[in-house]
């Protein structure tokens, strides 16, 4: 029987979320949101009951998880809610904007025995679950630079039309904590824990409380290091790029796609390249592919199934937000910060 699930937030991205449930084969019984207009479109859309009340929401009879979309600072407030009523959590990136809320979010859904996962969509990406493995089995030698860069481009409006969007309190930050943020937890995922960052952030061109560029130095336990840059303010947008070099080689990445493997051993065999469509533009935050997404809700509906952990847990959620606020912490005192997990 299909989950039953109602959608926490009605905008952009949950938008995104409702098609990718419903691609996955799931129910959407409810969509809660502030904004009447939006939330009985996205209602009507799939048939569901809107709700502007979120505890109403919650109690929508036979639900059996939420997808929350909602802006990133509460997150954890409405994923608490949600599992102290014993519903199932699935949360937009990231997790949260303080390592605190993270952790009492983990703690809740731990406490209520529910699944608690994290929407990291680039970690069921075909090309990089191949290099994943090839990294993990030690078959492309041993990783030690890598150079990342996702030099976006977000117009004014795309803030100013924007309650929460660029704020300290909602967003978390700003194109680190929003946009760049899962290029860092690509890396985490593939390289292991960080163990030191050094980092600079500024506001080169928005108005806007927070970064809207952020270049560090990221220093992993493995000993790998990897420059990181982050930006909204690069016009017109460019494809996020990786050039990973390892003790074989180094293979460079565009968007989500392998472009080139040059490597000693002959483990090009091991690159898939993925012939899907990028999932996010570098100059519109609309996600055109919704295929990683459906991939990850459906791995989330299976862990509730088998009662096992989601391919991004809570746990695996927090490290990227772990190493953001190591990163601001380095740019705010202009000192090499130790990454504690």
């Amino acid at each position: 029987m299909a989950l039953q699930v109602a959608i926490l937030g009605a905008g952009n991205i949950s938008g995104t979320h409702a098609r990718a449930a419903s691609a996955a084969g799931l129910t959407i019984a409810a969509v809660h949101g502030r904004h009447p207009d939006k939330v009985r479109a996205m209602a009507d859309a799939y048939g569901a009951a809107p709700y502007l009340d979120l505890e109403a929401c919650l109690a929508h009879p036979s639900l059996d998880a939420v997808l929350i979309g909602s802006p990133s600072g509460v997150h954890a407030d409405q994923g608490i809610l949600a599992a102290s009523r014993g519903l199932h959590v699935l949360v937009e990136k990231p997790i949260d904007v303080t390592v605190e809320r993270a952790d009492a979010l983990i703690d809740a859904a731990s406490r209520s025995d529910v699944r608690l996962g994290v929407m990291f969509q680039d970690r069921t990406q075909p090309a990089f679950v191949a290099l994943q493995r090839a990294l993990g089995s030690g078959r492309l030698g041993r990783p030690q630079l890598t150079a990342a860069t996702v030099r976006w481009y977000r117009p004014p409006e795309y803030y100013g039309a924007s309650g929460w969007r660029g704020t300290w309190a909602l967003d978390g930050g700003g194109a680190l904590m929003n946009q760049g943020i899962h290029t860092l937890d690509l890396l985490l995922w593939l390289f292991g824990p960080l163990a030191r960052v050094s980092a600079r952030v500024a506001t080169m061109f928005h108005t806007i409380e927070v970064e809207d560029t952020a270049v560090a130095l990221l220093e992993f336990e493995s000993g790998a290091v990897a420059t990181y840059e982050a930006t909204t303010a690069a016009y017109p947008g460019y494809p996020r790029r990786l050039e990973i070099t390892t003790s074989e080689g180094t293979v460079s990445i565009e968007h989500s796609q392998v472009i080139r493997a040059d490597l000693r051993s002959g483990a090009e065999s091991l690159i898939v390249v993925d012939a899907s469509r990028p999932n996010q533009g570098p100059s519109s935050p609309v996600v055109s592919d919704i295929s990683g997404h459906q991939r990850l809700v459906e791995d989330f509906a299976d862990a509730v199934r088998l009662r096992r952990e989601p391919l991004c847990s809570g746990a695996e959620g927090r490290r990227s937000l772990v190493a953001a606020r190591a990163i601001y912490e380095s740019a705010r005192t202009g000192r090499v910060v130790d990454v504690m997990s």
